[in-house]
């Protein structure tokens, strides 16, 4: 089994909208940078949470997204789904339609149970238990120190072209 881009990307970018909403709406733009995640990618996942009422706009200055439930409200399934992602282990369908020739195939069952069990537990954890994981707030202070790291360089070489205009 594996989520595709499409799932991760989309829980990704949700765990940094609730990590960074704390200080107003979160530009598409600001995820992208910190996730290295296409802009026009973002734009068609954030269109999929929209109308899945897990995020909203604000448009305007300073606009970008917020999460449109509380972050203990929103599972990590909701959001794989809400970009239509399907999770499935295997070819069976989970109706009983059939899975072999019309009939069920001798390991539906199996997977069919392991299907719900993965299911059950994307639908058990939210945003809000997962962003207080350690792991998480670490590599939100490393993501953080680099960006300024990058500000700081950004700011010398407008600095130093600032200057040197200035001779002429």
């Amino acid at each position: 089994m594996k989520i595709s881009a499409k799932g991760r990307y989309a829980v990704t970018a949700m765990f940094d909208v609730t990590l960074h909403a704390h200080a107003g709406p979160v530009s598409l733009t600001a995820i992208s940078e910190r996730q290295d995640i296409s802009l026009s990618y973002l734009e068609q996942l954030f269109n999929r949470l929209r109308k899945a009422g897990l995020v909203k706009s604000v448009r305007g200055p300073g606009g970008g997204y917020l999460l449109d439930k509380s972050e203990d409200a929103i599972t990590i399934g909701e959001i794989i789904s809400a970009v239509d992602e399907n999770i499935d282990t295997t070819k069976c369908r989970n109706d009983d339609s059939g899975c072999q020739d019309g009939e069920r195939c001798l390991t539906h069952t199996i997977w069919n149970e392991l299907n719900q069990r993965i299911n059950d537990f994307l639908n058990g954890i939210t945003l809000g238990a997962i962003v207080e994981n350690q792991d998480v707030l670490d590599v939100l202070k490393r993501q953080s120190e680099k960006q300024m790291t990058k500000a700081t360089k950004e700011h010398q070489v407008i600095s130093v072209l600032s200057l040197s205009s200035g001779q002429n």
